[in-house]
């Protein structure tokens, strides 16, 4: 038999040691930032053409989700998601929207062609009926003078009727293919802005990856520059967020235009940038090198209606990475990521 003690001490041995409210605090925010990475990666492969930064914002909101924290990070860190997300939803809605409105119409174009064939069809039975009966009626006749007038009168305006189809089927052709390259054109302009960042207007994420799969398969040299825009959380909590996507409007635009035609610029993210620099690295190099006299320096912004300018100074690290021969893009953008951090690691090491 147990004594009442054993059986007590057993009690306490066996039942298990409650939580820590820091062991608590830790494995929530551990699941936030799981789920806020989840959410992200849900939404770019639901719809990879309207996904803009949405993974790459949620995994930068992840990510700030470390260290001391307070109240208002968190807050604001909520609020942040919240928004994105429900920008996410909007512009998917608004895609498959336009996606569905071209689709309609181009099914009543050809519900207006059919319904013309039948028409036109319709129309042309009658006058064949017609002739048919005319044609019995001359098998009648016993004068041959008259049989062969009608038959010539006969012949004449059955040439006509062929001649009518023949303009009308023509015109129904053309007007079908006017309608169809006016569709076609409409879907181009709708993949075209599906492919386009919508606040700077450089590529997107997915037409850089496509960009960068398509020199792969030609197996032509090129090189990735990676650009992550330095202190642009600073002008966005100084600042406001229209101060910041002002700057990120103008540091696009002079990015732009501080390469060749050839080159692809696109927004990878938040405030990174993503080139695509055909050649190999030693010209890369000499192409970032010019860049960073041309597009980094001051910039002037304003932060909304009414405000003043304020001038802010621009840099942003850099990294590199030239193609190699079998290399897939994933591992082609994580060398260029590695070394945009590592640059990013150089640049703060200077400034401390």
């Amino acid at each position: 038999m147990i004594s009442l003690k054993k059986y007590l001490d057993m009690e306490i041995r066996e039942k298990p040691a409650e939580a820590e409210p820091g062991d608590l605090l830790c494995a929530s925010l551990e699941s936030y930032r799981a789920t806020l990475l989840a959410a992200g990666e849900a939404g770019a492969r639901a719809c990879p053409q309207v996904n803009y930064d949405l993974q790459q914002t949620l995994t930068s909101l992840a990510e700030g989700l470390e260290g001391d924290l307070t109240r208002a990070v968190l807050a604001d860190t909520g609020t942040q998601a919240s928004q994105e997300l429900q920008a996410w939803r909007d512009r998917t809605v608004e895609y498959f929207n336009a996606k569905t409105a071209e689709v309609k119409e181009l099914l009543l174009v050809l519900a207006r062609t059919a319904a013309s064939v039948g028409e036109r069809d319709i129309q042309y039975a009658e006058h064949f009926n017609q002739f048919t009966s005319r044609l019995q009626a001359i098998s009648n006749l016993e004068d041959l003078t008259q049989v062969r007038a009608s038959v010539m009168q006969q012949a004449a305006e059955l040439k006509t009727y062929v001649n009518h189809m023949k303009e009308e089927s023509n015109k129904l052709v053309s007007n079908l293919q006017t309608e169809v390259t006016a569709y076609e054109t409409k879907l181009k302009k709708v993949e075209e802005l599906a492919l386009r960042d919508p606040l700077t207007g450089l590529s997107n994420r997915r037409n850089v990856e496509e960009s960068i799969e398509m020199r792969i398969s030609r197996g032509r040299p090129f090189c990735v520059v990676m650009l992550d825009l330095n202190r642009l959380k600073l002008v966005n909590d100084k600042h406001g967020h229209l101060a910041g996507d002002n700057l990120l409007r103008q540091f696009a635009q002079e990015l732009r235009s501080g390469l060749r035609s050839s080159d692809v610029v696109g927004r990878w993210g938040g405030d990174e940038f993503l080139l695509v620099l055909d050649g190999d690295e030693t010209g890369a190099r000499a192409q970032t090198g010019r860049l960073q006299k041309w597009v980094f320096g001051q910039y002037t912004i304003r932060p909304g209606k009414g405000s003043e300018e304020v001038k802010v100074n621009v840099d942003a690290a850099i990294g590199l990475a030239e193609w190699r021969t079998g290399e897939g893009l994933a591992a082609l953008i994580e060398r260029a990521d590695a070394e945009m951090y590592k640059h990013k690691k150089q640049i703060r090491a200077g400034r401390s």
